[in-house]
């Protein structure tokens, strides 16, 4: 469920399961070293002797934190932010949509509403390296949109992690919302055929997910017409929707949930973007 991102002291509550500290304890083996829940006592992981990382309530109030200090009251206004957790707590996932710092993407076709949107995410168990996303949210689909791999801050729980550091780089590299939503504006002015997008998809793609892919395309430029946009907008439903509306359906494993599969189709969809197919697509 979405939570107000503004409280009294202008940031969202950490989900009660999540707020814990995290001790760690000798293996057996030299080099490793156990992660456990403070509050619990719960083994979450096994980590070299290298790892460290702050508590999920200092990371993300950290990234709230630098979120505020750079945007202005109105633009915080109406603000949401969705969490996700696996793997017993130790991986995280927040989700914040600001519908009040957004703009129109028009094409020949369809017009709708993205609006910014900044996921950030920490594991304390090993599993990922504490990220920063930059991306947007179609209110017509609901899609989300995470854009190209430059577009994001990471560092890895080493030795030598700083949150403070971490902050620093956070602040220096937020991304200008409306600057990178002309990159979208463009896309959607680029007419392109379907022999085209079909020939880039199975220039990316294995042979089955090509041809699923373009059949969502064809849904998309249903509504938005034959476009970059629309086709991006296949991607994004790919990443946002697992089930018998995109046929991407999602089979879960003991350590995959649904909360860290889904992440990973969105850094897929970050990547794809960046391939020399889709950059010669949108030219």
């Amino acid at each position: 469920m979405p939570l107000d991102i503004i409280n009294d002291n202008g940031i969202a509550h950490i989900p009660e399961n999540l707020d814990f500290n995290v001790a760690f304890e000798p293996t057996k083996v030299s080099d490793k070293k156990y992660v456990i829940n403070n509050e619990t006592g719960e083994y979450l992981g096994v980590v070299g002797n290298t790892f460290n990382c702050a508590s999920h309530t200092k990371f993300f109030k950290g990234v709230q934190e630098t979120i505020v200090e750079n945007l202005l009251p109105a633009e915080l206004q109406d603000a949401k932010v969705y969490w996700k957790d696996a793997r017993n707590n130790a991986w995280a996932l927040m989700d914040i949509t600001l519908p009040n710092v957004k703009t129109e993407i028009v094409t020949d076709k369809h017009s709708t509403t993205v609006s910014q949107r900044i996921i950030a995410l920490h594991g304390i168990d090993g599993s990922c390296s504490n990220m920063v996303f930059f991306g947007a949210i179609d209110f017509f689909c609901t899609n989300g949109m995470i854009r190209g791999e430059h577009e994001k801050i990471r560092r890895k729980n080493t030795s030598n992690f700083s949150m403070d550091r971490f902050i620093q780089d956070l602040r220096r590299s937020q991304q200008d919302f409306y600057k990178q939503s002309d990159t979208l504006k463009t896309w959607a002015r680029k007419n392109i055929s379907p022999v085209v997008v079909q020939e880039t998809l199975e220039k990316m793609f294995a042979e089955r997910k090509a041809e699923k892919m373009f059949s969502l395309y064809n849904q998309e430029a249903d509504v938005r017409g034959h476009n970059v946009f629309a086709l991006y907008s296949a991607f994004t439903n790919y990443a946002t929707y697992a089930d018998e509306r995109n046929g991407f359906n999602l089979r879960n494993t003991a350590n995959d949930t649904e909360a860290v599969s889904m992440f990973n189709r969105e850094h897929e969809v970050a990547k794809w973007i960046q391939q020399p197919e889709f950059k010669a697509l949108a030219a």
